[in-house]
């Protein structure tokens, strides 16, 4: 499973949404991710990938939490 493939699964279960409808492009506002479930979401990413994860103005799409891992993960 890639690391996009893992984090819009967890974004699912998180929302209780379908996964197909979850893309790179998407920001959390799009996807009706508020700062609470960002925060449960990157708690769950960081046991789920075993990453550290900072919540930032920086990450604003899924595409960008999907690099920030795999530069960790490097």
């Amino acid at each position: 499973m890639t690391t996009f493939e893992t984090i819009a699964k967890l974004i699912a279960e998180t929302k209780d949404m379908d996964v197909s409808g979850i893309k790179p492009e998407n920001t959390f506002a799009d996807l009706g991710l508020d700062s609470l479930d960002v925060a449960e979401l990157v708690m769950n990413m960081e046991d789920e990938l075993g990453v550290t994860i900072e919540i930032s103005p920086a990450l604003k799409t899924v595409q960008d939490v999907v690099t920030l891992v795999d530069e960790q993960k490097k």
